[in-house]
């Protein structure tokens, strides 16, 4: 392929964020997106592109919701990006994708993540190389077997139309990925995670990245309307405050999406808008055995296989 229709993959990118957005508003009624538009240039000559951060705050049924599009050029891979493909140092590159992380209100909604990516390096006289990445991940604080069995459901069902092997993979990869090593312990049930994606022509790749990008509603929304008008303590929500903790960590010790943006010079407020609004840590909290919050830790983080129960 002699030039690669980036057009296309920054259309797609840019509905998908229309999309997302429209349906979380949807089932509001006291909160709506507010948009900024931001620039990468930041006073560096080698950079171009920039983004649209839509952020939802104080809503009644999300607490806050950032759904981000990005698309920059730069003239150096930051190191996360190269650490394991060295071959890729000094290639300048282009970067584009939505990211989103929806913290809900209830403590019985799960908080969702998802993203959805192209990445290329450019090397003057050589062919570009390019990757697709992305996936979605639910991390709930009070488990319902219903409700994980029909994220992973749907999940399977956006990944059958490229093979019988791409739903266990990439759902290993999401287990092995979401977790977080100095505590012991998964953040969330998982769902999908790849990365350097290109083992297919750029179309099938894109055609993934959309399956993916397409599902997330279907995978998450269904959740939320079951659980958004449960009737929830003060006890529940000092769990969901406490587990978000784990949410933190995780995004900024190991979450390479927001290592990438934070190395390249991304805009900080849109790469952290990911960060729960209330969270807190209480020192060597355990769950009482036989509570529901016990429940989640035995029942729910552990990897499985939630298509065959």
């Amino acid at each position: 392929m002699s030039e690669l229709p980036v057009d296309l993959v920054e259309q797609y990118l840019l509905a998908l964020q229309n999309r997302i957005c429209t349906a979380i508003e949807s089932e509001e009624s006291s909160g709506a997106f507010r948009e900024d538009q931001w620039d990468y240039l930041g006073g560096d000559k080698n950079r171009s592109g920039g983004g649209k951060a839509r952020v939802l705050e104080g809503g009644e049924v999300f607490e806050k919701a950032g759904v981000n599009f990005s698309c920059v050029t730069g003239s150096r891979l930051p190191a996360s990006a190269t650490a394991h493909r060295p071959q890729l140092a000094g290639r300048h590159f282009q970067a584009m994708g939505v990211s989103l992380v929806i913290h809900p209100n209830n403590p019985f909604v799960p908080t969702s993540h998802a993203n959805v990516r192209l990445l290329i390096a450019y090397k003057e006289g050589e062919a570009p190389i390019w990757w697709f990445g992305g996936g979605y991940d639910l991390s709930p604080y009070y488990g319902f077997e219903e409700d994980c069995r029909h994220w992973h459901q749907t999940a399977k069902e956006a990944c059958e139309p490229f093979g019988d092997d791409v739903y266990p993979r990439y759902k290993k990869w999401c287990d092995d990925y979401f977790f977080l090593k100095h505590r012991n312990e998964p953040r969330g049930i998982g769902g999908l995670f790849f990365d350097d994606l290109n083992q297919w022509p750029f179309e099938r790749c894109f055609s993934f990245m959309q399956s993916v990008g397409d599902s997330y509603l279907d995978a998450y929304l269904p959740i939320v309307r079951r659980r958004k008008t449960l009737p929830y303590t003060d006890h529940h929500k000092q769990f969901q405050h406490y587990r978000r903790g784990r949410y933190v960590e995780f995004n900024l010790v190991y979450d390479r999406g927001t290592l990438f943006g934070l190395q390249s010079g991304g805009r900080t407020e849109s790469i952290l808008m990911s960060l729960p609004p209330q969270v807190r840590w209480d020192y060597n909290w355990e769950p009482e055995p036989g509570t529901d919050e016990a429940r989640l830790y035995n029942e729910f983080l552990p990897p499985r296989d939630w298509l065959s129960c």
